[in-house]
């Protein structure tokens, strides 16, 4: 059984707003809730909405005491064997877009925070990066060494609280979608600032807080007399920990010093619904930006 301890927020994480003044959105529980979540029982926290750059949180915050008890499970337990098979095709998007602002030279130095099985980091150096990462689950870090041949010299076991690399170092940063995992996410962007170059860029996926299914659903649970909502998962796989809106990162970029070079929400998939109203609800959302995934492209300001 997973052990926790609960952490009070005072401030918005991005912007740094009270939260005394935050929206309370509802409830949401350790596992997963259903289309009934008055017939599941367990441990829920409260889910805050900042109203000044529409970050959605909970508070309090539950913080494992191991953090192996979120990720050191095996990562076949998650995937299917072909999740294991690097293609050409992978992380091609984001590589593309990273060299079009940088410009690119070939032996840039690339750093994936957050390495997984080290698959963005071979889709790297065959596009020419010099590419380094780190990852804190064990067993994703053995699997990349030994399953997917990572040089031990590129890839490092830790967090990113406690890794190390010199300042200015890399050209190019990925958290891919990490960055809706980490409990202080600020306090790390500004570390990963630190290690990278005067105009460099940060690459960095994550849920957006302006999601139109969420709502949907939520408005649903309303109609069932419950408080439930659906948004992030603080407890439960796949341990999202915050949604985010541009507004977050702006906030965020005054404080940092980094613009937002590009930005994109991609619908992505549709659950819960019915699949007859899938189109329609796919055009409103690449209409509207009311998709499930926020990307943006951070640049380190020189001065």
């Amino acid at each position: 059984m997973k052990k926790y301890y609960f952490e009070e927020i005072k401030k918005c994480e991005m912007c740094e707003e009270s939260t005394d003044s935050h929206k309370v959105m509802g409830q949401r529980l350790n596992k997963s809730q259903g289309l009934s979540p008055k017939k599941r029982h367990g441990i829920s926290v409260s889910v805050r909405k900042c109203c000044k750059c529409g970050l959605i949180y909970s508070n309090p915050m539950p913080i494992p005491f191991d953090i192996q008890d979120h990720y050191g499970t095996p990562p076949e337990d998650y995937w299917r064997a072909s999740y294991f098979e690097w293609k050409e095709t992978y992380f091609s998007r984001q590589i593309k877009f990273a060299k079009e602002l940088l410009p690119f030279k070939k032996g840039m130095k690339a750093l994936d925070i957050g390495a997984g099985l080290g698959k963005a980091m071979i889709s790297m150096d065959k596009a020419g990066f010099d590419s380094y990462g780190f990852e804190p689950s064990d067993p994703f870090y053995e699997r990349a060494v030994n399953k997917m041949k990572i040089s031990p010299d590129k890839i490092k076991k830790g967090m990113v609280e406690t890794i190390e690399y010199p300042k200015n170092e890399f050209d190019f940063i990925t958290y891919g979608a990490v960055f809706e995992h980490l409990y202080h996410p600020a306090q790390t962007l500004e570390r990963a600032m630190e290690w990278l170059k005067p105009g460099g860029i940060v690459h960095i996926e994550v849920p957006s807080s302006k999601h139109f299914i969420a709502k949907i659903i939520n408005f649903y649970y309303r109609l069932r007399g419950t408080n439930y909502v659906t948004n992030i998962s603080p407890m439960h796989t796949p341990f999202h920990l915050y949604e985010y809106s541009l507004e977050s990162f702006k906030e965020l970029g005054k404080k940092l010093n980094f613009t937002i070079e590009h930005h994109y929400i991609d619908v992505c998939e549709i659950y819960f619904i019915p699949k007859f109203l899938h189109p329609l609800l796919r055009l409103y959302m690449k209409w509207t930006n009311k998709g499930m995934q926020l990307t943006v492209y951070l640049r380190k300001n020189n001065s």
